[in-house]
């Protein structure tokens, strides 16, 4: 069994993974960290729960901690040496976390740029100087044009998730990014998914890189148990309060499509007394980033998410995970139930689906190529009258907007008035075929629910 000392990485990078717990390399691991090692570019396919971001944390920390510029303690003013761009505003604040925690042993240092709060205390930060820096796109970008940062020592670039950033519209801002950093650098970018976009972005940064993929394109974590419960669109907030309830659930993560839904459902969930805040791009980032630790602390049981403000939510073992709506792009199926089976640890992902998603929902089976099982929940069965309408996208294309480029541009599109992107795989017509897939009929019978789905 390899070690993370046999990869590469330095005594005192390996002393602090382990003291976080980990003892053996994952997948991605095993095959980004030797490659980063070595100084070449990087192209990797990994989904979420993988351990990526590790994957480049690790090996960055062992190349800035060597050499002729590594700095001899950790209270020298330094260059910015490595910059990784990632989505939203809570990845951002999650990768640097990790580079403090692997990092602690060395004489390196890091920050992290976002939107949604003040921008006095970052040109503190950048004024001192850090080795390694994280940031969203926007608000790096309001530093160079303010003159508070200086991008000419970049050594390594790391592009994160950048799948989610091209879907965000960040192309434009990466190109600006690109245009004022070094030629000669390491780069290195992660996406779960390879589109066409992905790409070309790839062929015009990477210099002859090593590839690696650690899952099938476009699959899904295979020890994520899914399961699809047809239910009428009116009775999803009692079903979903039902499964809480009845399997005393303390930790779920539940997606809607809209920010307006997000709100209405923990308004309905705090009624039936189970504790559940939400976080979209209109929440403040104290509101965020508040909901986020009590959530990952277990001290909040439901978090109601839309799909940007969700990227970043890193907890180990997250058991349950929700599509209260489904998503309007495939993808996004894959990136939500990613959040759950997470390193190694099994997870559960559960879709609520109404007549209205029977379209969405075989676009979703075609992505991952198997067909969801189906279960009708006793007390819950759908009306086989039941007819469907439009699916509403409103809100999809601004699921984070209100935090374009003077609040961050980290947690959504950059503009408000970004149109929607329309919707894959076919019409919504209200004609869906329902997939062939016969549901079971499950027999529960209630009981008193326990844990702290009951407040």
């Amino acid at each position: 069994m390899t070690t993370f000392t046999e990869l590469g990485l330095s005594e005192c990078i390996v002393r602090a993974v382990s003291e976080h717990g980990y003892t053996t390399p994952t997948p991605i691991q095993l095959q980004a960290i030797p490659a980063v090692i070595k100084g070449g570019d990087l192209l990797a396919g990994a989904q979420t729960g993988t351990g990526k971001t590790a994957g480049f944390t690790l090996p960055i920390l062992e190349r800035l901690s060597k050499g002729a510029n590594a700095p001899k303690n950790k209270t020298d003013r330094r260059p910015i040496r490595a910059l990784v761009l990632t989505p939203t505003r809570e990845l951002a604040a999650q990768v640097e976390e990790s580079v403090r925690t692997y990092g602690k042993h060395t004489n390196l240092n890091s920050g992290v740029i976002f939107g949604g709060v003040g921008i006095n205390p970052q040109i503190k930060l950048l004024k001192n100087g850090v080795d390694i820096l994280v940031a969203t796109p926007g608000r790096l970008l309001d530093h160079k044009q303010q003159g508070t940062i200086d991008l000419s020592h970049i050594e390594i670039l790391v592009l994160d998730e950048a799948d989610r950033m091209l879907d965000m519209g960040f192309i434009h801002d990466i190109k600006k990014v690109l245009a004022v950093l070094p030629q000669k650098r390491q780069n290195l970018l992660f996406s779960a998914t390879f589109s066409d976009d992905i790409k070309a972005l790839a062929d015009r940064l990477l210099n002859n890189p090593a590839m690696i993929e650690v899952a099938r394109r476009n699959s899904t974590v295979e020890i994520i148990a899914q399961k699809v419960h047809p239910v009428d669109r009116d009775k999803k907030h009692p079903l979903l309060a039902h499964l809480i309830k009845t399997h005393s659930w303390n930790q779920v993560l539940v997606f809607t499509r809209t920010k307006h839904g997000a709100n209405k459902l923990v308004e309905q969930l705090i009624a039936d007394g189970i504790n559940s805040m939400a976080i979209h791009g209109n929440k403040s980032q104290s509101a965020r980033t508040k909901a986020l630790s009590e959530f990952k602390d277990g001290s909040l049981t439901v978090l109601v998410a839309t799909d940007i403000a969700a990227r970043g939510i890193d907890i180990d073992q997250l058991p349950h995970v929700v599509n209260y709506d489904l998503p309007n792009v495939p993808e996004d199926y894959v990136h939500r139930i990613g959040r759950t089976g997470r390193a190694g640890a099994t997870g559960e992902a559960v879709s609520l689906v109404c007549v209205d998603e029977f379209k969405l929902l075989a676009d979703i089976e075609k992505l991952i190529k198997r067909q969801l099982p189906q279960e009708i929940i006793d007390g819950f069965i759908p009306d086989p009258h039941a007819k469907a309408q439009p699916i509403q996208l409103r809100s999809f294309g601004g699921q984070g907007q209100g935090q374009g480029r003077g609040n961050g541009g980290g947690g959504g599109a950059r503009s408000g008035n970004r149109p929607a992107r329309p919707a894959q795989g076919g019409s919504r017509d209200g004609n869906p075929s329902r997939p062939a897939t016969k549901p079971v009929v499950k027999q529960n019978t209630p009981r008193r629910s326990g844990g702290r789905g009951n407040v």
